[in-house]
């Protein structure tokens, strides 16, 4: 079954679904890239890891101890001025952080390891404040003084954009593709979720063919290998919400379809 949105599917960004979705889509991108690039290069999946701090889980919505712990930690203050012996122990909870890993693309040449061109799905945490978005802007900052290229890929409405000079449109989703000797210049493609996700060529080096990129026939086809058609239910309001012309754009959508009654 295929996804009711032309476009990007909101209702994948929901945390629920949100990281199995950038793992399948991860997965497909790579398999769709390998039998299209020249023989020299190899498409590999990597990982980049890092602790998260308290501050982004509560952003990110992950039970946050160390809020918890304050407020407790209050509480037991006033009963122990009143009602527990100072030289009692008390238990409490400690904030622990969290041990999180992204996956991304990297095309590389075989025979020196270059990195051609770097590829990058945002997750939730890369666009709030806290370790994740320090650890991607740091890797950002790398490839965009380096030689590979940069594409990157934001399929979430929630959060801060990554930082792009200028006057750029406010959209629901972008790509940049960023090429390594046309910068500081880079190809923005912004779209809404009324709107089919854009093609792209994937960068290469010099006198390579390049492949076009169909992440939306990618998306849709994860859509259908995960059966998400059965665990998503579309009488419920998107999460994050939607502008209110879009939540009504999207009711007559569903509506259209049978995927939510008709009053």
């Amino acid at each position: 079954m295929y996804s009711p949105f032309p476009g990007m599917n909101p209702y994948l960004e929901n945390s629920v679904f949100w990281p199995e979705v950038h793992h399948r889509l991860i997965t497909a991108i790579a398999d769709a890239i390998e039998p299209h690039i020249p023989p020299q290069y190899r498409v590999a999946i990597e990982q980049r890891t890092y602790l998260n701090d308290d501050s982004d889980s509560v952003l990110v919505g992950i039970p946050d101890v160390a809020v918890f712990s304050q407020q407790s930690a209050t509480k037991q203050h006033s009963s122990t001025t009143t009602q527990v012996s100072t030289s009692e122990a008390i238990t409490v909870t400690m904030p622990m952080p969290e041990n999180v890993t992204e996956n991304y693309l990297e095309v590389r040449e075989v025979g020196t390891g270059f990195v051609i061109t770097a590829l990058e799905i945002l997750s939730p945490k890369n666009k709030r404040a806290g370790e994740g978005r320090k650890a991607y802007e740091l890797k950002r900052r790398q490839v965009l003084a380096s030689l590979t290229h940069l594409v990157e890929i934001d399929l979430l409405r929630n959060g801060k954009p990554m930082q792009i000079l200028g006057e750029v449109p406010t959209t629901d989703y972008r790509i940049v593709v960023s090429r390594s000797e046309r910068r500081p210049q880079a190809q923005l493609y912004t779209f809404s979720i009324r709107e089919k996700i854009p093609d792209f060529s994937l960068p290469l080096q010099s006198g390579d063919t390049e492949p076009i990129l169909n992440l939306q026939a990618l998306l849709n086809a994860v859509y259908s290998r995960a059966r998400y058609y059965l665990a998503i239910d579309y009488t419920q309001e998107v999460v994050p919400s939607l502008k209110a012309e879009d939540a009504v754009w999207t009711d007559t959508l569903l509506r259209e379809q049978g995927l939510r009654n008709n009053r």
